[in-house]
């Protein structure tokens, strides 16, 4: 199972992408029994099909924060092994440097799969 979270344009500016991103996570973990087959997506709504993207940073420290929640939420170990992928316009030119990003282990792609440049973004952690 994919569950894809993230904030929009609105709250991402009012300083609220955590408490969006950790409510959305809860009422994911309120239903999960096993972690063993769930990927979770962080995809902020405002990234979504707009050429815009989160920076690596951006996205490196939202996906930290989530690993600091589960941790302390659900377990460690959770918290270790949950493959956490960035979806948000991921393309060709920004695969390479969101993939350098320490807690990012993936992507959720959408519109660029359906374009030859969808090797390099399917490369981008070589």
């Amino acid at each position: 199972m994919i569950a894809c979270i993230g904030e929009k344009l609105e709250e991402r500016e009012a300083g609220k992408t955590e408490e969006v991103v950790y409510r959305q996570t809860k009422a994911i973990a309120d239903k999960i029994k096993s972690w063993d087959n769930v990927v979770l997506a962080y995809e902020p709504v405002w990234a979504i099909g707009t050429g815009k993207t989160a920076t690596p940073q951006q996205a490196q420290e939202v996906h930290e924060k989530l690993r600091e929640w589960l941790s302390k939420n659900i377990n460690p170990n959770v918290a270790q092994t949950l493959r956490i992928i960035y979806g948000g316009s991921v393309t060709a030119a920004n695969a390479k440097d969101l993939a350098k990003e320490k807690d990012i282990d993936g992507f959720l792609v959408g519109g660029a799969s359906l374009k030859p440049e969808f090797v390099q973004i399917v490369n981008a952690r070589c």
